[in-house]
């Protein structure tokens, strides 16, 4: 199984392994980050190598952080990207069908409300704490919104939004 995490203003980090009786087996992780020593690498390797594919990502960085040496130091990645990328690789699902989703439908709340939930509901589900989740979005007043890398300054006319009467909010 394979499963890639890009860490967000950071590094690639990359697991391959093999499930055999119910437990991680044959782990290796790589990517283009940094880190000294460079045994910790068989360090992380070993401390994921035999945990029970029902780790979620925070026991997986645990063990990840308890293996490391005394003064390593990982540059452009953390333990806990060792553990999504893990979660990562033991989905099966090969598509949408395949997965138990959860729908969420709530009454309306506000743009920014509404954002701060998408980014919660994301993170646990990237972390393998929540399983797939559709929400469906209602708001309670005007807004535009824009994506995370969306320039403000070429994608909206803030005089604009201020004269009709909307909030902009960003992911």
């Amino acid at each position: 199984m394979h499963g890639e995490y890009k860490v967000p203003g950071g590094k690639l980090v990359v697991v391959d392994l093999e499930v055999v009786d119910g437990r991680i087996s044959g782990f290796h992780l790589a990517g283009d980050f940094f880190l000294e020593p460079d045994t910790a690498l068989d360090d992380i390797d070993a401390a994921v190598d035999g945990l029970p594919v029902e780790t979620d990502a925070a026991a997986i960085a645990a063990a990840v952080r308890g293996a490391l040496p005394q003064g390593a130091q990982l540059l452009g990645f953390t333990p806990e990207a060792v553990g999504t990328a893990v979660r990562r690789a033991l989905v099966t699902a090969p598509g949408w069908k395949d997965f138990d989703w959860e729908v969420v439908h709530e009454p309306p709340v506000s743009p920014r409300m509404n954002l701060a939930l998408d980014e919660v509901l994301t993170t646990r589900v990237g972390d393998g704490r929540r399983r797939p989740t559709l929400r469906l979005w209602e708001w309670n007043e005007s807004a535009v919104v824009i994506g995370s890398f969306q320039s403000f300054r070429n994608e909206v006319d803030p005089e604009g939004a201020v004269r009709h009467g909307f909030d902009v909010v960003r992911r």
